[in-house]
């Protein structure tokens, strides 16, 4: 089993890894009567796809001898209703100041994050926008 879910009450839940123990709480965002004071579910998918793309990237970039360390990334979510759904992930990386790489080290590295895992896994419905700033 990846992980154990309690449903703590008030919109609230306590993800436990199992492996790692490491514990994550979620809350309902503001707009859907929570308090917003944790991750929302839906916030969690775009940190997964975020995750996921530089993680896939840094085992490439490893590969190829290039180091990605300091990457930051923003992450911005779009949701739509009826029915209430995520509807745009715009998850924008910014390389490492100072990292320079040919274009074709950057198309190799792009196109493993835009096929990262979690992307492959999310609905094609699902509008996501990945954008690299080297």
């Amino acid at each position: 089993m990846t992980a154990s879910v309690v449903y703590e009450g008030d919109l609230r839940c306590e993800i436990t890894h199992n492996q790692s123990r490491t514990i994550i709480e979620t809350d309902a965002p503001t707009d859907n009567r929570g308090k917003g004071e944790r991750f929302s579910p839906t916030d969690l998918v775009g940190v997964a796809l975020g995750t996921c793309a530089i993680t896939t990237m840094g085992m490439k970039a490893m590969d190829m001898g290039i180091d990605l360390r300091g990457t930051t990334i923003d992450i911005q979510k779009h949701m739509r209703p009826d029915p209430r759904r995520i509807a745009r992930l715009d998850v924008v990386l910014k390389m490492p100041a100072g990292l320079e790489l040919d274009d074709k080290s950057r198309t190799i590295l792009e196109n493993t994050g835009n096929n990262c895992p979690v992307a492959k896994s999310l609905s094609a419905e699902l509008d996501m926008q990945l954008v690299y700033n080297w």
